[in-house]
């Protein structure tokens, strides 16, 4: 399969078949890289996403001085994931290697919206993008560092992977679980490759160049891994800092499990203060509770000061208890709650087909025009099938359905489509 990826760099033109040729070439020859090769994994993913948003009510964007009542596209992505085990001796090295890769099937000048693919300066959005990252990984007994560029998930930076390609991060992490139970983050990332850009940019606030991102963090888990309890803390130089303090626990009680995650962030300016003045805390809870092939889920969360919660630009905002498809109700201010259901077909004797369900509510929003009672609503469906066996086993599809209303916003009606195939190369 010929499948081309463009690198950025270099304008080096790579498909799979050379990722992988690359990655062989660069074993060391010896014995000592058993590991190296015997450990590796390499997967392709295809993917398919077809995205369509009307505005409602008037709300339409206006772009280049043409109002837009609809984004609509649809992509084919391909994502090549290939990670290397380590190397033999005291210390073990080793490569992973994401090759992205994305054409656009379909997008008009309203796909500006949709965030599937780059906008070119005329409007029209670009027919592939793509990019190749590269981290290199050093491992001492439960200890790891990482340098390079790779799709990173942690409490307080989620890259997004809510569209054709990953978010991904450059930077430098370590990683070390020595303690049974407790595990200790820390490093530091320096440009930011966002879900629909090729290019790798410094990291941002709301479009405001900060400098690095510092962070550190630590999670314990203890009572048979029941229980976790997070404290983490990072600073967008000269932007802002924050501070995060988590804690989860599930327990059985009879033919029920119950959960709790519970959540407390701190936030404010950090040096030159580039943004301005920054201010917000959060508070939040989310409660499940799960019997047979039911889950069911309360939320509810809090933002007090006057800015809105605080992530880099692009990441998702998947620290946040009520954080959705289309809406974070993280807005200045602004209280909201939830309510959830899940149902895994499983129970009817469809395994691999799974439904889900959730109503969000947001109030006391503070706008800029001085209003202090906004108000906001969602609705998100999704249904969801994964093939079990045969040969297009782990071939997924999600059809994902969306309201959103405001007296303070855009009112979206929102459908999305996609399929995931993993094909597993090694």
């Amino acid at each position: 399969m010929n499948l081309i990826a463009t690198a950025v760099r270099g304008n080096l033109l790579l498909t799979p078949s050379l990722l992988a040729f690359a990655v062989a070439c660069a074993l060391p020859v010896s014995a000592h890289a058993e590991g190296f090769v015997e450990d590796a994994k390499v997967t392709l993913g295809l993917r398919n996403y077809y995205f369509n948003r009307n505005y409602l009510n008037g709300t339409d964007p206006v772009i280049r001085g043409e109002r837009q009542g609809q984004a609509e596209g649809w992509t084919q992505s391909f994502i090549l994931d290939a990670r290397s085990g380590y190397t033999a001796g005291t210390v073990g090295f080793g490569l992973d290697v994401l090759g992205l890769y994305s054409v656009k099937l379909d997008g008009n000048r309203g796909a500006a919206n949709t965030q599937l693919m780059p906008i070119h300066d005329d409007g029209e959005a670009a027919y592939d993008f793509g990019r190749t990252a590269v981290a290199a990984k050093a491992k001492i007994s439960k200890t790891e560092l990482k340098v390079g560029e790779w799709f990173a998930v942690l409490p307080i930076l989620r890259a997004d992977d809510g569209r054709s390609l990953p978010q991904t991060f450059q930077g430098a992490q370590l990683t070390s679980s020595e303690i049974d139970g407790l595990t200790l983050y820390g490093g530091q990332f320096w440009r930011n490759s966002q879900r629909n850009d090729a290019s790798r940019e410094a990291m941002t606030y709301n479009n405001i160049k900060g400098d690095d991102f510092n962070f550190g963090g630590g999670e314990f888990k203890f009572n048979g891994n029941n229980t976790m309890v997070g404290l983490w803390h990072a600073r967008l130089e000269n932007i802002y800092q924050q501070s995060y303090l988590q804690l989860t626990h599930t327990q059985p009680v009879g033919d029920w499990v119950l959960g709790a995650n519970l959540g407390y962030v701190d936030g404010k300016d950090e040096g030159a203060a580039k943004a301005g003045r920054l201010d917000n805390k959060v508070y939040q809870g989310s409660f499940s509770a799960k019997t047979g092939n039911n889950t069911f889920t309360l939320a509810y969360q809090k933002l007090n000061g006057s800015t809105k919660f605080m992530r880099v630009d692009g990441t998702s905002g998947g620290t946040l208890v009520n954080d959705g498809f289309t809406n974070s109700y993280d807005a200045p201010n602004e209280r909201s709650w939830q309510v959830r259901h899940d149902y895994n077909f499983a129970g009817l004797g469809i395994p691999g087909l799974t439904m889900m369900n959730r109503y969000v509510s947001g109030d006391s929003i503070h706008t800029t025009d001085g209003r202090k009672d906004g108000e906001e609503w969602g609705r998100e469906s999704e249904l969801a099938y994964t093939i079990q066996d045969g040969t297009l086993k782990n071939l997924s599809v999600r059809w994902r359905n969306s309201d959103v209303r405001r007296d303070v916003g855009q009112d979206l009606h929102e459908n999305r489509l996609i399929f995931n195939y993993p094909l597993s190369i090694l």
